[in-house]
């Protein structure tokens, strides 16, 4: 890992977000720099620490690319102002459109359970002998089939509920 200053840092982050358009990760760490033989008071105890830490941030692309600085707290305004310019140029040229397959599957699947509850299921076959456990299959879904309706129509005079008591305000 190798220590850089801001505009060196700024500069080699540049270069690494252009050098991963098409394919590639960053990584980009931020923490608190603490030294290794120091006790960090940690909670809300009486002892109030009035040292500043600087902030440590680093970069890494996975392989061999891994540089950091380190920002002392009066500098990290100006720091974070040009720090968020380069982020938001790179990330917005960067970002990839998501892949809707599986919103779609979902929606496919919302779809089919809506028609199977609206769907009517027909009983038929005899009470007893040949065709009894598939007549008892269809009493069972006829059931769940009530249950289901009777919970949508709940959710749907709950949500038409909601809709009134927000428009149903005082209006100035």
């Amino acid at each position: 890992m190798q220590l850089v200053d801001h505009d060196t840092f700024l500069k080699r982050l540049e270069a690494l977000f252009e050098s991963s358009k098409d394919h590639g990760s960053v990584w980009l760490t931020h923490k608190r720099l603490t030294h290794e033989d120091e006790d960090v008071a940690m909670g809300h105890g009486s002892g109030t620490d009035e040292r500043e830490y600087p902030c440590l941030i680093r970069v890494s692309d996975g392989g061999e690319n891994k540089f950091s600085t380190k920002v002392m707290s009066s500098e990290l305004p100006k720091f974070h102002a040009a720090y968020g310019a380069l982020l938001k140029t790179a990330l917005s040229v960067s970002l990839r459109k998501r892949d809707k397959k599986k919103e779609k599957q979902k929606a496919e699947l919302a779809a089919k359970r809506k028609k199977k509850m609206t769907e009517p299921v027909i009983v038929e076959g005899p009470k007893r002998g040949n065709g009894r456990r598939k007549r008892q299959r269809q009493v069972k879904a006829l059931q769940k089939q009530v249950v289901s309706q009777q919970k949508f129509k709940e959710r749907e005079e709950a949500a038409a509920a909601r809709a009134a008591s927000g428009s149903a305000g005082p209006s100035s």
